[in-house]
């Protein structure tokens, strides 16, 4: 499925969220929260966060990405995918990875009555 529930935004605590199941991280900052895509754009390796020098590095073949997803470092030839995030109707983060969006993007959940 390119479009999936990951969790009900209360359920993240803040900063960075490894969800290995869906080989992605959801990042949150407050009330805002953001989705970047583990997979390493070389050859599709799980890169790892890396909290020490807060940037993700793929254990594969030493690409470095920034905590924005930009490359640091290859083999890796593209910084690591940013997907959009909407609420789903009955409240949970849903992340769309067929709607790649830049590292400026963040997702306010809109305030449930």
């Amino acid at each position: 499925a390119k479009r999936f529930k990951v969790g009900r935004p209360e359920s993240f605590p803040e900063g960075l969220n490894f969800l290995a199941e869906r080989r992605l991280f959801v990042i949150r900052q407050g009330g805002e929260f953001y989705a970047i895509s583990a997979n390493c754009t070389h050859l599709g390796c799980t890169v790892q966060w890396k909290e020490g020098v807060r940037q993700f590095d793929c254990p594969c073949h030493g690409s470095h990405f920034r905590e924005d997803g930009s490359v640091i470092s290859g083999p890796a030839p593209q910084a690591l995918a940013w997907y959009a995030l909407a609420l789903s109707p009955d409240g949970y983060l849903e992340v769309d990875a067929t709607s790649e969006v830049n590292p400026e993007y963040r997702f306010t959940p809109p305030k449930r009555a």
